[in-house]
């Protein structure tokens, strides 16, 4: 009978251990793709982060929403995470670019050429981070500095204004040859666009003339519009608009007073379709989208980087909206000068040593 007895305790005992060992996980085997969190799906994969870190906000129909629709068709097409940092007050710009990096994100892009200090201050602060500044070279082995030649597409902008100034079929447009221009801050990348636009606007006739304002900031419609309105009231009939979201008072003065505007940096055309004759492209979407593209493949490299006509980084809209408002050997002689831009034919100045390293 205690032979019985000890002999169910010890089974006993055995059955309590396989459980414990089964209950512990032992012998089980790893799910598959558990491990990495590689798999397509699972909640351990880790998402290409992006901060967009901006000088001013969203908003602007312009420069930044060019940025931001570069990050959208990544998102779209690449998957990655991307967060927009606005920063309207220059004192916010070193503290919001830090507080990004200090952060998880995989690739910095900062964007306007007003943060070259804090891109300066910041980025060798974080030698692991990858940094991506917009419209001006700051050097650093862990910065990519994109520059475009505005130069070039505002010189289009120019020709395109000095052929159509004195086209008077069109309503609102008078004989004299004046056009006007009004930019935002006085800063260097816009003394690039002006200084394009002046020259492009003589190429075509040296008799141009061309009236240009400083409204002093990029957010300030109300401002625009008044300097818009006071070159129409001096003869111009067509007002280029390199402002940001004070462009948009640019735009509405064209508009309210029957004239004409360029638009700038995105396509403009259609917010009062029939006044924009045309807008001057600066590919800023292009840049962000590459840039994201190849820091995802491991090819993302620090330096100095142009966008240009040769690139398709700069340029001018079809003018579909015109339509055949746009005389087809306008167009064509657009066409021409363009190829003699990008064959080095007509060499575009820059204004004194913008895009150099500073």
């Amino acid at each position: 009978m205690k032979k019985n007895f000890k002999l169910l305790a010890l089974c006993l005992s055995l059955v309590m251990l396989l459980g414990l060992i089964a209950g512990c996980g032992g012998g089980q085997e790893p799910a598959k793709d558990s491990k990495e969190g590689t798999k397509e799906g699972t909640k351990d994969a880790k998402k290409f982060k992006v901060a967009y870190v901006i000088s001013n906000n969203l908003g602007d129909k312009s420069f930044f929403d060019s940025g931001y629709a570069g990050l959208e068709r990544a998102k779209a097409e690449l998957g990655i995470e991307y967060k927009v940092i606005q920063s309207p007050n220059s004192a916010d710009w070193e503290p919001n670019l830090k507080a990004a990096a200090e952060e998880d994100y995989d690739l910095i892009i900062a964007a306007a050429s007003q943060m070259h200090d804090a891109v300066k201050n910041v980025a060798p602060q974080f030698p692991d981070k990858k940094f991506v500044y917009i419209d001006d070279v700051v050097e650093g082995n862990n910065v990519a500095s994109i520059t475009f030649a505005q130069n070039e597409g505002s010189f289009l902008a120019g020709a395109l204004a000095a052929l159509m100034t004195t086209h008077t079929e069109l309503p609102g447009m008078n004989k004299e040859k004046i056009i006007g221009w009004v930019g935002g801050a006085d800063i260097a990348v816009l003394h690039d666009f002006l200084i394009g636009y002046e020259q492009g606007a003589k190429y075509v006739d040296p008799e141009t003339k061309v009236l240009s304002s400083f409204a002093g900031s990029f957010s300030d419609p109300a401002k625009g519009k008044e300097l818009t309105l006071a070159q129409y009231s001096q003869g111009a009939d067509i007002v280029m608009n390199v402002a940001s979201a004070t462009g948009v008072g640019i735009l509405e003065a064209a508009k309210d007073a029957g004239k004409y505007a360029i638009g700038v940096d995105s396509d403009q055309d259609g917010i009062y379709p029939g006044h924009i004759l045309s807008s001057m492209l600066k590919r800023v979407d292009n840049a962000c989208f590459d840039q994201i593209k190849l820091a995802m493949e491991n090819k993302w490299k620090s330096g100095h980087f142009e966008y240009g006509l040769k690139n398709k980084g700069v340029g001018l809209t079809e003018m579909t909206v015109m339509g055949d408002k746009i005389p087809q050997e306008v167009r064509n002689k657009l066409k021409d000068i363009e190829a003699k831009i990008s064959s080095g034919e007509i060499v575009v100045k820059h204004y004194e040593n913008f895009g150099v390293k500073k």
